[in-house]
């Protein structure tokens, strides 16, 4: 039963994430979570958000800005590197602060809670009429792409950085997408070559049905959102962005996430 549930929530998910080029990782790992214990929930979500993004690589993959790619997107691969390092050598960090609600204890943590905060300043300069006009500099993206890539390595959550700056590059709907997606492939790459040592032990094999129709799911999910991508505006796409942005933000910065 679990399979079925998995793999309708890999789909739905995928073609709403098509449009805001994060969130699939995010989303899936809790959700998993419910079914299987942490690690593994994490293995995973890897393999799938990783499968997902090398068919979209080849789905919207020409339309990325060379340009962007170079400054954004080198800076994250090795910044994603050092953050995934830095995840497997440090000791455990303690909860900022621990709370319960509805029987269940959430526990937040510096990292993720950073994230929110930045994530929410990002969002507002998307709803805020005098914040939606500006754009980041060209000399701003190494910048957001250490961030990005730094903070996916350690933490997993690279994608909603990512897209708060990209989408404020100047880049056209198709281009942004396009580039969002290349940038993710080649971190995802690279922060899973560094979790190698404990993927090899989270129990893939034994679930490797459940890999395969989630990512299957995705894949369809992501087809479906690259077809409706014609029909949408490069507002509406900063809005559902903006909008994904805040709510994630929350949930990181509660503990949800």
């Amino acid at each position: 039963m679990e399979i079925v549930i998995i793999s309708i929530i890999a789909f739905l998910v995928s073609i709403l994430t098509f449009f805001s080029g994060f969130g699939l990782g995010t989303i899936m790992t809790p959700v998993l979570m419910i079914f299987f214990p942490v690690e593994i929930a994490i293995a995973l979500t890897g393999l799938v958000h990783f499968f997902n993004n090398v068919f979209k690589l080849f789905l919207v993959g020409k339309n990325a800005d060379k340009g962007t790619l170079i400054r954004f997107g080198i800076p994250a691969v090795i910044a994603s590197f050092f953050g995934a390092w830095v995840l497997l050598h440090i000791p455990d960090i303690e909860p900022l602060f621990v709370y319960q609600m509805f029987g269940k204890t959430f526990e937040v943590y510096p990292v993720k809670f950073t994230i929110s905060i930045l994530l929410i300043i990002f969002a507002s300069m998307d709803l805020i009429p005098f914040f939606s006009k500006l754009q980041f500099g060209k000399d701003k993206l190494p910048l957001g792409g250490i961030l990005s890539g730094f903070f996916g390595g350690l933490s997993g959550n690279q994608g909603a950085l990512r897209t708060a700056f990209l989408i404020k590059a100047g880049l056209s709907k198709q281009a942004f997408i396009g580039t969002a997606v290349v940038v993710s492939t080649f971190v995802d790459f690279t922060r899973l070559s560094v979790y190698a040592s404990r993927i090899s032990k989270s129990g893939i094999e034994e679930n490797i049905t459940l890999v395969i129709c989630a990512t299957l799911s995705a894949i369809s999910g992501a087809y479906i959102g690259n077809i409706l991508l014609k029909k949408v505006t490069l507002k509406f796409l900063q809005v559902v962005v903006a909008i994904m942005l805040i709510l994630i933000s929350i949930a990181l910065g509660a503990g949800l996430l």
